[in-house]
């Protein structure tokens, strides 16, 4: 009876958190929409310091812990610095200019590789195993992702596309330095979901995020005319900074608790899904045949990932859990 009772306890815990990470992904993508009026109207530091502002003060009661609850570790404390540095400051910095420098197009397929170098993060150093059936959902992700590129610059959305060939190179390695500072953030996350809630790293890594951008921001701070600032643009903000430094890093940790981080990375697939489906309900954009084709390859990778049905795969899990040693 017990023993029945824990599976289903555990079946339902994978399920929630699964739940947990497609919404923290989808609503990753609606934002990413809205950076997009923000850029326009602020400079690239102050924006993340406003942001990181704002989240501040709404994180704060997360802070508070149990009086049984023990201090963070040394290694805890350096943990979070990172993840924050990484997932907060890096990927902020070198995606916004990244796509100032290369084409939309090339961007997302560089982007599509989220998922492999979670996985390869994951196997390097969590020592977790990545069952066959982890690399084919993997696969069908980034094939979903450059479709949605493709489809997003045939339909004219060419507002990423670079002033020259020469920068091309750079735009695209910066792109790609935030595929590794996205892997990083999963794999960090993970590790410090073992022993710290959900609630307070996310309050910690906000807090890290602050620091890390309130010299730059204050910088171009000043001089700047806050009246030029519309209700409209103070709204976005505040929704991107609630989505983006609070609800969105609750749910993807709360998801990592229960799943493995290279399966996890499978999710990230629901990024530029999001993008896309905020672009059509909200900003009038058509869905094309290659919008559908790259949904039907994202939602199999991520069946594939979730679900153990196909025995072929379910043997190579064992497998793989026999020599880790892990039953």
């Amino acid at each position: 009876m017990s023993q029945s009772t824990s599976v289903g306890n555990a079946s339902e815990n994978r399920w929630a958190s699964y739940f947990c990470l497609a919404l923290a992904m989808t609503l990753t993508g609606v934002y990413v929409s809205v950076c997009k009026p923000l850029g326009a109207a602020l400079p690239v530091f102050l924006l993340a310091w406003l942001r990181f502002c704002m989240a501040a003060v709404a994180v704060l009661p997360w802070l508070r812990t149990a009086t049984d609850t023990p201090p963070l570790s040394p290694k805890s404390r350096w943990l979070l610095f990172l993840q924050s540095f990484f997932g907060n400051f890096l990927f902020t910095i070198c995606m916004v200019y990244g796509l100032r420098l290369t084409s939309a197009v090339s961007a997302g397929v560089i982007l599509a590789c989220i998922p492999a170098a979670v996985a390869l993060f994951s196997r390097v150093f969590l020592r977790e195993h990545v069952s066959l059936r982890i690399w084919v959902s993997i696969g069908l992700a980034a094939g979903g992702i450059a479709l949605l590129s493709m489809a997003q610059v045939s339909g004219g959305n060419k507002a990423g596309d670079p002033a020259s060939r020469e920068e091309v190179w750079l735009g695209n390695f910066l792109v790609l330095m935030t595929v590794f500072c996205e892997a990083a953030y999963v794999v960090i996350g993970k590790k410090l979901t073992e022993d710290i809630s959900p609630k307070r790293v996310a309050a910690l890594i906000n807090l890290w995020g602050l620091t890390l951008f309130t010299l730059p921001g204050l910088y171009e701070a000043i001089g700047f005319d806050f009246s030029l600032i519309t209700p409209r643009i103070w709204s976005l903000l505040v929704f991107y900074a609630m989505s983006a430094s609070v609800i969105c890093v609750w749910l993807w940790m709360t998801g990592l608790r229960h799943v493995p981080a290279a399966q996890s990375g499978v999710f990230t697939v629901l990024f530029p899904v999001g993008t896309v489906l905020s672009g059509i309900l909200f900003l009038d954009e058509r869905l094309s045949g290659l919008h559908l084709a790259a949904f039907a390859l994202a939602t199999t990778g991520l069946l594939l990932a979730t679900t153990r049905s196909v025995r072929f795969f379910r043997a190579d899990d064992q497998r793989g859990r026999a020599k880790s040693g892990v039953m």
